[in-house]
């Protein structure tokens, strides 16, 4: 129960600091979290004791995992959020349980031993700034009807139905219908999901060719999952940016019509190549929706 506490001490303390106090999801947060977690739950398991290796790296999950818990609990985060976040906890977790063990195995004093469980979650908030790279998405959808009746559903899409998707269920912002203001470069497009707008000024206008926009606002990536009411933790204000987007169509024979769906964004969270992979899953499945939506608006109305 000791080591419970602690875990459940040091995630909160490092959380409300790292995350709302200095605004950073750091390596120190998803690094150095779970493994001091894993580390201080198993060193003070073994530590008037020699306990079984199984048994301590159960214990330090265990720990990992109520520390989750608390999070919701706390309103400090959502469910999906620590949901996509348990798998790597859980694996920085396991050798720090077995460096735990091991110390404790040894003797060390346990001022000391426990002691260093803390130095990692120190470098919160003191790594360098680095810009994150930008990453692209790509869909592409052949649609039975010319690039001309494809191009009227591009630059605007009367309402989607409500979706169905697992992913958009979960809470992901799904796109709803688009809008725009004005007509050609300097336009304003507006895309409208289920969790507000995204405001899309247009760059490039080739009509029945090309329609590419930047980003300058857009709605949270999603509604969290949480017993309390409009909980709205640092992540979904900014850490997920897409930055702009295009559509671009190629005739085909037979009256047809390739039509490519876009998207450039940036991941400001570490570590970026874990979170890249949802975050790509997600701009992925939201062009399948749009693009299926234009789709059948585009071969119902062509003959």
């Amino acid at each position: 129960m000791l080591g419970v506490a602690a875990s459940l001490g040091i995630t909160l303390v490092t959380v409300g600091v790292g995350v709302y106090l200095r605004r950073s999801y750091s390596t120190g947060l998803f690094l150095g979290v779970p493994f001091t977690i894993g580390y201080i739950s198993s060193y003070i398991y073994n530590y008037n004791y020699s306990r079984p290796a199984g048994q301590s790296i159960m214990i330090a999950l265990a720990s990992v995992t109520i520390a989750a818990g608390a999070l919701v609990v706390f309103a400090l985060e959502g469910v999906v959020c620590v949901a996509m976040a348990l798998p790597i906890a859980l694996a920085i977790a396991f050798p720090g349980a077995v460096l735990g063990r091991m110390i404790a195995r040894r003797g060390v004093h346990a001022g000391a031993g426990a002691g260093m469980a803390l130095i990692v979650p120190l470098f919160i908030g003191v790594e360098p700034r680095v810009e994150p790279p930008v990453h692209e998405v790509l869909t592409v959808v052949e649609i039975a009807a010319p690039p001309e009746v494809v191009w009227r559903h591009v630059v605007s899409f009367p309402d989607l139905p409500a979706p169905t998707e697992a992913l958009f269920r979960a809470g992901v912002a799904a796109p709803m219908r688009a809008r725009i203001d004005g007509r050609g470069v300097g336009a304003i497009r507006h895309c409208d999901f289920t969790t507000g707008s995204f405001v899309e000024p247009i760059t490039a206008w080739e009509e029945n060719r090309l329609l590419a926009f930047d980003i300058t606002e857009q709605a949270p990536p999603m509604s969290e999952w949480s017993p309390y009411r409009d909980l709205h933790p640092p992540h979904l204000g900014g850490y997920f940016r897409a930055t702009h987007g295009e559509f671009r169509l190629t005739p085909l024979p037979g009256g047809r019509t390739r039509l490519e769906g876009r998207t450039a964004y940036v991941v400001d969270m570490f570590p970026q190549r874990y979170w890249t992979l949802p975050a790509g899953r997600i701009v992925a499945a939201i062009h399948e929706r749009v693009l299926r939506h234009i789709a059948a608006l585009a071969e119902e109305e062509e003959p």
